[in-house]
């Protein structure tokens, strides 16, 4: 998903085009009171749009006053470099998140399937094969209690070891074929690749829906697993497709900066999105695992979030005690495994330092009682705003017909 973050004005972070284009007033309805506070609430928009938008006149906070928005005009062919600094602040203020979150940080759990007969989601590939639709039903029910109360949920063996191996094998020759098209000016970047923060040696590359081994998979999750299940029980079965997406982190990518997907503007809102994390191979620490911190889907966590207010005494900012003091947890996920999480949880990738690229297949949900997002979805254009749970199944059922 392109990611939304918060820019930090006392450093003098330089706001992209978003601001003085429109992008806030016309594609952010939803976001509201954000755009006052210090942080202003930006899109990392594609390289693309660049030197359409750049030459406008650029906004940005002064270092003294945050609230005092200065405009500049920003030559073409300074881009680049900006670019460059823009990303190199945010690497920078990585680190020292980090730094405040490595003593609260622990593995995440699988959540417990009681009823099911498993302590782990599904015990194993072959338990998982055979569960009925009666246990699946129970260990939804569980698993989504877990994910309104804290934000995310692990649950293993969503896919088999040989269906992960097999589906990461597809992604990295989608990857190269999309390389290979963008580079041939055969189709335009957005149109293989999402927005995605830092993006050196790390890319969000968006799958079709006709290969063989995507509906097969899709399929199996739907019908062989609690995962889509456990996020319809709670959206209902008319959440829709999102997005459809791999989110690969290759060695030498860095950590990003900690950060919602979409804000939190009430505790009385229902959630907007549900991600699904698989994860293609086994995730050690040193590949960057995500981490995310449970229990800050509500309004309190997001609002201490975005005050970076010095304290008069000791220094540290609201949002820095956060980070210092929430419980993290990280995303070790086994081969197969499935993270779960609300879209309103702060979280953020890590860095890279492994010689393994890190691979996460992934869908999201909708609620159907949301319009936009506040986050445009890692998805091909032909398959936004398609699909619903139901008729996504009913559509993989008819290409496996169909062969």
């Amino acid at each position: 998903m392109a990611l939304v973050i918060r820019v930090h004005a006392a450093l003098g972070f330089l706001l992209f085009p978003a601001l003085s284009s429109g992008l806030l007033s016309n594609d952010f309805p939803s976001l509201g009171h954000h755009r006052q506070n210090f942080y202003e609430t930006i899109r990392i928009p594609p390289m693309q749009h660049y030197k359409t938008v750049w030459s406008q006149k650029q906004m940005f906070r002064t270092p003294g006053n945050p609230s005092r928005l200065c405009a500049s005009t920003v030559p073409a062919d300074e881009i680049p470099s900006l670019y460059k600094e823009q990303e190199r602040l945010l690497v920078e203020r990585g680190i020292v998140e980090a730094e405040l979150m490595k003593s609260t940080a622990s593995p995440i759990q699988p959540n417990i399937s009681k009823g099911t007969g498993t302590a782990k989601g599904f015990a194993s590939n072959t338990a998982l094969a055979g569960t009925k639709p009666a246990d699946l039903k129970a260990a939804a029910k569980i698993h989504a209690e877990e994910l309104k109360k804290s934000g995310v949920v692990r649950i293993d063996n969503v896919l088999t070891n040989e269906n992960a191996d097999h589906l990461r094998e597809y992604v990295f020759n989608l990857r190269k074929s999309a390389e290979e098209q963008v580079r041939n000016a055969e189709v335009k970047t957005i149109e293989r690749f999402a927005d995605v923060l830092l993006k050196e040696n790390r890319c969000d590359l968006t799958i079709p829906l006709e290969d063989e081994l995507v509906v097969d998979s899709l399929l199996w999750i739907l019908q062989k697993t609690p995962v889509v299940q456990t996020v319809s029980s709670i959206l209902g079965k008319d959440a829709g497709l999102y997005e459809l997406s791999c989110l690969i982190s290759d060695p030498g990518s860095q950590r990003q900066v900690t950060h919602p997907d979409t804000p939190c503007n009430s505790n009385t809102d229902d959630p907007v999105l549900y991600t699904c994390f698989i994860a293609l191979q086994d995730i050690t620490v040193d590949m960057g695992p995500t981490t995310w911190i449970p229990y800050t889907h509500n309004i309190e966590s997001h609002e201490q979030f975005q005050d970076e207010t010095p304290n008069a005494f000791t220094g540290e900012s609201p949002k820095d005690a956060l980070l210092r003091t929430k419980p993290s947890v990280l995303g070790l996920l086994p081969k197969g495994s499935c993270a779960i999480f609300d879209s309103r949880v702060i979280h953020c990738g890590g860095s890279n330092t492994s010689n393994i690229s890190r691979a996460l297949f992934y869908c999201s949900f909708k609620s159907p009682k949301v319009g936009y997002p506040g986050n445009p979805g890692s998805i091909r254009r032909e398959l936004q705003s398609k699909f619903t749970v139901t008729t996504l199944e009913k559509e993989l059922k008819k290409l496996q017909k169909q062969r």
